[in-house]
């Protein structure tokens, strides 16, 4: 949304690109982690097969849950900034709301990880919260970079 933000000022399209966005990196998470975890699942497999104990699958990751945790999760973090930007009809305090909505999310999901991983919260919650920034500011100037070139 940052990066269409930067060369579109009209909010339908944002909110369009948003949810593309939103089911694209959606679907690339959930694949993303059935993969890697079936991967996992296959190797863990294998090594109780070699060591000749007996193969418990309730008790082996399930691809299928994990695909589909992390679809949810990634869903859910962009339903923040498509909510940001549907009532602003200002382009630019829309790019403020985004910004706002999305660096508070950010805050909080950091907070919410280093409670779980028993992590310290302020410096957790901080890095998470300036790789956003990072994130939103390269998308931001790289397309208003190739926007700005006419493409």
């Amino acid at each position: 949304m940052m990066g269409i933000g930067a060369v579109r000022k009209d909010v339908k399209t944002m909110l369009l690109t948003g949810v593309a966005g939103m089911v694209a990196g959606a679907c690339s998470m959930a694949i993303g982690e059935f993969v890697s975890v079936y991967s996992q699942y296959d190797i863990e497999v294998a090594q109780l097969k070699r060591e000749g104990k007996e193969v418990n699958k309730a008790e082996l990751p399930n691809p299928f849950y994990a695909a589909v945790a992390s679809a949810v999760a990634f869903a859910v973090g962009a339903v923040v900034p498509l909510l940001g930007a549907a009532f602003v009809k200002d382009y630019k305090v829309r790019l403020g709301v985004v910004v706002a909505v999305v660096s508070l999310a950010l805050l909080v999901f950091g907070v919410l990880g280093a409670v779980l991983g028993k992590a310290p919260m302020v410096k957790s919650s901080l890095r998470v919260l300036f790789g956003g920034w990072v994130a939103m500011a390269i998308t931001f100037g790289l397309t208003k970079s190739v926007g700005s070139m006419g493409l």
